[in-house]
């Protein structure tokens, strides 16, 4: 049985370095044998969570398409911008809308046995590690498991070759480490 990831950044902005890695490791999984559905949270708009906002409107038509797409997939791989030395607001609205409980479903159904992997690319030095390291309390909290590896791509706007793929050999075999790692993973697990 294939694999099948969901792949996402953490960031709508247009010219996004996370993107950018986030196609780059849809590449890599597809490589390693997984099938791979890349999207765009900008093309899955939200109103920031809100409890009373949910009991008058319910669940937003795009959260619910999200949770579709969650459950439809084994694994998730997440390419996470890091602001003020945590996660976006879009991702932390994207995980919690996610979470709500939905049409008799326990809103941790779609997070339930899947395995994550955790990327992250920044101009800065520490490339965006530090936002990675409470996205993977959230995921936890949600009931995933996140691989232990992860990746953190620092000076991102020099790092992209033309083709999409990391112009560092060293930072592409860490990419492609992971993709396998994720495949491998969530393969195992999908035959428990």
């Amino acid at each position: 049985m294939t694999t099948k990831i969901l792949a996402f950044s953490g960031s709508a902005r247009s010219g996004s370095y996370n993107k950018q890695l986030a196609s780059a490791a849809a590449h890599a999984l597809q490589t390693a044998g997984a099938e791979v559905t890349l999207i765009d949270l900008a093309d899955y708009p939200m109103p920031i969570y809100n409890g009373d906002l949910e009991v008058k409107e319910g669940i937003p038509a795009s959260a619910r398409e999200l949770k579709a797409l969650f459950m439809a997939h084994n694994a998730l791989l997440i390419s996470s911008p890091e602001n003020n030395a945590s996660v976006t607001s879009l991702l932390k609205n994207t995980l919690d809308w996610v979470s709500r409980p939905h049409a008799g479903q326990d809103g941790t159904l779609p997070y339930r046995n899947k395995v994550a992997a955790l990327v992250a690319a920044s101009p800065g030095a520490l490339g965006g590690l530090r936002g990675l390291v409470h996205l993977r309390a959230i995921l936890q909290t949600l009931g995933v498991l996140v691989l232990s590896e992860q990746f953190a791509l620092s000076r991102a706007h020099e790092a992209f070759a033309a083709d999409g793929r990391l112009i560092d050999a060293k930072h592409q075999a860490s990419l492609d480490g992971i993709a396998k790692r994720l495949v491998e993973v969530s393969s195992q697990l999908s035959l428990v």
